[in-house]
Order: structure tokens, then C-alpha cells, then sequence
């Protein structure tokens, strides 16, 4: 199975030259790590920043400098601070490129759960409500499956709802779906060493398998 890490890593690979990319909270953050030096791309933090490193190595940190989630961050050179107003108007002028979640569940005609479990103290949905009613490209990085063993790709989500209808991708620690405009998640590819009947039962949705499911590389 894939780390956290490796998740994000392949994440990467999904970013274009050019583009402006909001990391969600979790496992998205990582993707800022692994994305190639020759590529020009901004990121965009929802609490008012363009220009998004890398993590700060040991003794580097700023604890004036962090993301949405709180986690200390590096800037880039010509990097923007800016209030949360302005960052909002950017998301929902749709002014970003892509937009990297993570989620508790999603449904197999691409609804998210990521903001609330009943029950469980919240101290807000954050940003994603916007971010999924605005965002044109939404991939999820999450768990396959729940500490309790229960698959998080699902017919239906059982959670609130965060967005209806908005994933387009998601990249698991067992492997890479699509999710189909007719409803169903499209397996592109698997985890090393992960069959393709380990995902067919770890997966509750409807899963669709088209000729041979290819292992990612890293």
C-alpha cells in the first residue's frame, strides 16, 4: 500500500506547467513537496497566500508563516499575502486550476464528505464548500478504507455532504480511480503488489475494470 507521502508524490503528477493549485488540509499539503523545480506552478493557500513552498526543514520555521491547516510553510520567491476575502474571490471566480482535497467518503457519482462526522466536536468546514462548488477539477486523496476496515468509496455517502457531483479523481493507498460522468469509479491504476480483487473488495461503490490495470511507478 501506498504512504501518505507516495499518495501525494503521484498527486503531483497531476499538476500541469502553469497552473494554480489550492492544497486542502491532510495529506494535499504533502503534494507541495514533490512538486518537479522546472515546473512553474502556484499554490494558493485559502487563508490568503500565493506562492506556497515546500515544508520548512528543522529550526527554518516561521511560526508567523502557515497554512490553512496550521502547519508551518515556506514562500516562494514573489509570493502574495493577502486577506481571506480576496482568497475566497479568487476560488469562486474560479480562478483556480485545481483543486487538492482530502474526504472521509466520496460517492461513486463523485459526492464528498470531508468536513463532519455527527457527533464529533468541528471547528468549521473551512474552505472546501467553496472550493467544490467553485472548482472545475477536484482530486481527493484519502484512505481507501476506514480504521474500522469499511471502504470510504461508496454508493451513497453516508456523512454530510460537502459537494455534490464534483470529484473527478481520487488517489488512494491502494490505487487511482476516476469517477465516470454515469456514475461508477474507473480503476486506471493499483498500488505495487495491490491485486485488482484486494480493490474489488475493499471497494463498496460500483468499480468498473477495463482490460489490464497497470501498477504505478515511483
Amino acid at each position: 500500500m501506498l504512504s501518505k507521502e507516495q499518495i501525494a508524490q503521484r498527486i503531483a503528477r497531476e499538476i500541469k506547467d502553469g497552473y494554480y493549485v489550492n492544497l486542502g488540509i491532510g495529506i494535499p499539503t504533502l503534494v507541495a513537496n514533490y512538486i518537479p523545480e522546472n515546473m512553474d506552478v502556484v499554490l494558493q493557500s485559502e487563508n490568503g497566500l500565493l506562492g506556497m513552498g515546500p515544508f520548512p526543514f528543522d529550526g527554518e520555521e516561521d511560526a508567523d508563516t502557515i497554512n490553512a491547516g496550521k502547519q508551518t510553510i515556506t514562500m516562494l520567491p514573489g509570493s502574495a499575502v493577502f486577506d481571506s476575502a480576496m482568497s475566497f474571490g479568487m476560488i469562486r471566480a474560479k480562478k483556480v486550476n485545481l483543486t487538492i482535497l482530502g474526504a472521509m467518503e466520496v460517492s461513486e457519482n463523485g459526492d464528498i464528505a470531508n468536513w463532519k462526522i455527527p457527533g464529533k466536536m468541528v471547528k468549521g468546514m473551512g474552505g472546501a464548500m467553496d472550493l467544490v462548488a467553485s472548482a472545475e477539477n477536484i482530486i481527493v486523496a484519502m484512505q481507501h478504507i476506514n480504521k474500522a476496515g469499511e471502504s470510504k468509496l461508496l454508493p451513497k455517502c453516508t456523512l454530510p455532504l460537502t459537494g455534490v457531483n464534483c470529484v473527478k479523481r481520487i488517489v488512494t493507498e491502494l490505487a487511482v480511480l476516476d469517477v465516470l460522468p454515469e456514475g461508477g469509479f474507473k480503476l486506471l491504476e493499483r498500488a505495487p503488489g495491490i491485486s485488482v480483487e484486494e480493490i474489488k473488495n475493499t471497494t463498496a461503490g460500483k468499480l468498473v475494470i477495463e482490460d489490464d490495470v497497470p501498477e504505478m511507478a515511483f
